[in-house]
């Protein structure tokens, strides 16, 4: 899906006229670039107080020609935020391998969301800090991509769950728990310091294993044997 295609944004007769031009070979590389530097806008001048003016310094874009791409500053917002969950649902999806067992997966899960936001933080700043800021049509799709996220590290810590530790009451503070660990990394930790995001990652899944497979390991059973 191409930047904000679902974003339910109001656009001006002006800005819509700017839309209108002829579309370029490089628009959707454009577009995405836009949104990487507005995203690093947002995060450091914040949102509410950000102006057009302040995107097209940072992007290199003409104030005009930025709504070729995009027709408001809260379509910029909603794109940022629809490519981020999007990118991140895919991402957790593609880690867990059919072939992998169910503590291989968390594993490949972890590492890929330690390092995902170690390459994203100023959009994990506005997913939690702004999306009050959007329409609630919009505001509403995106908490469905959200759920959707959840909905996917709660069924896989059930099945790494041989403790029976997680039941359907519980699991939702589970999950939350263990994006706790992994998943605002953003705001503190230095992805370039002496302890890696692939290190990072396997001393979060190694402390949040240790509660769900103590009981398991203690009676010799396994999560996959489930």
């Amino acid at each position: 899906m191409p930047p904000a295609a679902g974003c339910a944004v109001q656009s001006s007769e002006s800005e819509m006229h700017q839309v209108a031009r002829t579309r370029s070979e490089q628009y959707p590389e454009i577009q995405r670039n836009i949104l990487k530097r507005a995203a690093a806008v947002f995060a450091s001048v914040s949102y509410a107080t950000s102006t057009i003016s302040d995107l097209a310094h940072a992007t290199g874009v003409s104030r005009g020609a930025l709504y070729h791409y995009f027709p408001s500053k809260e379509a910029i917002l909603c794109g940022i935020l629809d490519d981020h969950l999007r990118e991140f649902l895919a991402m957790v999806e593609e880690a867990m391998q059919p072939s992998l067992s169910a503590v291989e997966q968390l594993r490949a899960v972890t590492k890929a969301i330690v390092e995902f936001n170690a390459r994203s933080p100023d959009e994990q700043v506005l997913l939690l800090n702004d999306l009050n800021q959007l329409a609630e049509d919009d505001r509403n799709r995106l908490k469905g991509l959200e759920r959707q996220i959840l909905d996917r590290l709660s069924d896989l810590l059930i099945r790494v769950d041989a403790a029976g530790k997680i039941t359907p009451a519980n699991k939702r503070v589970y999950t939350m728990m263990y994006l706790g660990i992994v998943n605002y990394t953003f705001a503190w930790f230095d992805p370039n310091g002496r302890v890696s995001p692939a290190g990072y990652a396997e001393l979060a899944t190694d402390l949040f294993l240790h509660g769900l497979l103590r009981r398991a390991e203690a009676q010799g059973t396994s999560p996959d044997a489930r």
